[in-house]
């Protein structure tokens, strides 16, 4: 018997609705409504919940086959979470474009680098986008992280692209405003997401 027909006739035994069993499991009726129809499992602490609701062996619960390609599934997601968590903790640390020296302007005969509060060596528009930017990453990336909290696949993929996108945009105007140190170092975070972006998408 697979693992989705043992939940249906525990569940049956116990006389318990889906909705019943969400709540006792602290997941969605669609979640137990996959699980039992065969199309996903349940992940670890799901798994451990229904052992100790039903007081039956996870060995009981699953077959060989299926807790080796549970185990697989939960490292895929793992993998994919921590990729994302990456991706909020970059984001965030944009804000460094405020406070380190990272801005070159004249000093006499020479280049002096500065941080944008004491950067002065650009119209008032420049300096408003050069604050702009950083500070729409680092929400962007606040954003990421508690979209992390709720699990939201598609919100996730989509905060990735708007990252990727908006790092894209911060280089051409770093570029364009020649400020090498600084696109040089939001150019290092949009290469490690580009990795990250890549390695995400082969892991299936």
């Amino acid at each position: 018997m697979e693992f989705n027909e043992k939940l249906q006739q525990l569940r049956k035994e116990k006389s318990m609705t889906q909705e019943q069993l969400a709540e006792e499991l602290f997941v969605s009726r669609t979640a137990i409504s996959k699980w039992e129809s065969g199309k996903g499992y349940p992940n670890i602490d799901s798994l451990k919940s229904i052992s100790k609701l039903f007081s039956i062996s996870i060995d009981n619960l699953l077959s060989g086959e299926e807790l080796i390609s549970l185990a697989v599934d939960e490292n895929r997601t793992n993998i994919k979470k921590s990729f994302s968590l990456i991706y909020g903790v970059l984001d965030l640390m944009a804000l460094a474009f405020l406070f380190l020296p990272l801005f070159g302007q004249p000093d006499g005969e020479g280049i002096r680098v500065v941080n944008l509060f004491a950067f002065n060596d650009a119209s008032s528009i420049t300096r408003a986008i050069y604050f702009i930017l950083p500070i729409s990453m680092a929400i962007l990336g606040i954003v990421e992280l508690i979209i992390q909290y709720f699990s939201n696949e598609k919100w996730l993929n989509a905060s990735k692209v708007i990252s990727i996108l908006l790092q894209a945009f911060t280089i051409l105007v770093f570029i364009n405003t020649r400020q090498p140190y600084a696109t040089s170092l939001v150019f290092m975070f949009f290469m490690i997401k580009i990795v990250l972006l890549i390695k995400g998408n082969r892991i299936k």
